[in-house]
C-alpha cells in the first residue's frame, strides 16, 4: 500500500525514477568492511611476529661446511689414491669430530647436544606431529634430523678410528697400525673400504635428500647454517655468539689440531 501512494503523487518526478527494489538485478550497498575480500598476500600472525633468532653459532658453522667438504675430500682422495692426501684429511678430520664433541657439551644452545637427543618416545610424538609446547622442534636438529646428525658423526668416529689402524698391505699404514695385531688390522681395513664407505656415502646422500625435502616443503636448512638465524615465531631462547664464545671454540679447535697432530707422529 506505501509503494502505490508514492507512486500517485510522484508525478513526472515519480514517472522518471526507478523503483527501489531488491530483485535479482541489483543488492543493497553495504559498508565495505562487509563485502572486502581478504589479501591474499597478508601475513598470519604468527608469521609477522616472527623475528631473527640465532640458531647456529659461528663455531657450529664453520665446523659443519669444513666437516661436510672433508668427507667429499675424503671420498675422492680414496677412490683416486691420493692415500696420503687421504690420511692428513682423515687427522683433520678427527680434529673436527673432538671438537664437536667438546662442542655439544659447551657451544651455544642448539648445538648442545641436550638439545637434541631425545627419548623414543619423543621421536614417536614427532613422527605423530604431537608436539607439546615448549619442545621448539621447529628450531635446531628435529628428532628425526637428529638420528641423522648423531649417526653421521658415529659413522665418522668409526671410519677414523678404523682408518687409524689400517693397512692396505701395499704403501700406506694408519698411525696406530703397529699397536694392534695383524688380524684386527685386516679387519678394520676391510670395513673402512667396503661396507663403512658405502654406509658413508648413503648417508651422505641421504642427507642432501632430507634438504630438498624441506626446500620443497619451503623449508630451508642451509641459510640457517650460512647466516645463523631462522625467523621464528614466540619466545625461542637464542644460541650464546659471543667474542668470548667463539675465542674459546678457538682455542679448542687449536687444541684437537694439535692432539691429531701428535697422533699422526705416532706412526713414526
Amino acid at each position: 500500500m506505501g509503494v502505490g501512494l508514492g507512486a500517485g503523487r510522484g508525478g513526472a518526478a515519480g514517472r522518471g525514477a526507478k523503483p527501489a527494489h531488491f530483485g535479482y538485478g541489483c543488492r543493497p550497498r553495504l559498508p565495505a568492511t562487509e563485502f572486502a575480500m581478504p589479501n591474499p598476500n597478508a601475513l598470519p600472525e604468527a608469521t609477522a611476529a616472527t623475528r631473527a633468532v640465532r640458531v647456529w653459532d659461528l663455531p657450529t658453522r664453520v665446523f659443519h661446511w669444513l666437516l661436510a667438504s672433508m668427507v667429499v675430500a675424503l671420498i675422492v682422495t680414496g677412490y683416486v689414491g691420493a692415500l696420503d692426501w687421504h690420511m692428513r684429511i682423515g687427522l683433520m678430520v678427527l680434529a673436527l669430530l673432538v671438537f664437536r664433541l667438546v662442542w655439544g657439551l659447551v657451544g651455544g644452545r642448539w648445538s648442545r647436544f641436550a638439545s637434541f637427543i631425545y627419548a623414543p618416545a619423543t621421536l614417536l610424538r614427532y613422527l605423530r606431529g604431537q608436539q607439546r609446547p615448549g619442545e621448539h622442534f621447529e628450531v635446531g636438529h628435529n628428532p628425526l634430523g637428529s638420528l641423522s646428525v648423531l649417526g653421521m658423526l658415529a659413522l665418522l668416529l668409526v671410519q677414523v678410528a678404523t682408518g687409524l689402524v689400517a693397512d692396505d698391505e701395499v704403501a700406506t699404514t694408519g698411525p696406530l697400525n703397529k699397536y694392534v695385531a695383524n688380524a684386527r688390522a685386516l679387519a678394520a681395513t676391510a670395513w673402512h673400504t667396503g661396507a663403512g664407505q658405502w654406509i658413508l656415502i648413503a648417508m651422505v646422500v641421504l642427507h642432501l635428500a632430507a634438504i630438498l625435502f624441506y626446500k620443497r616443503r619451503g623449508i630451508s636448512l642451509v641459510k640457517p647454517m650460512l647466516v645463523g638465524d631462522k625467523l621464528l615465531a614466540g619466545e625461542v631462547p637464542p644460541s650464546r655468539d659471543t667474542w668470548a664464545t667463539r675465542l674459546l671454540a678457538l682455542v679448542l679447535a687449536l687444541l684437537c689440531m694439535t692432539g691429531a697432530g701428535l697422533l699422526a707422529k705416532l706412526g713414526g
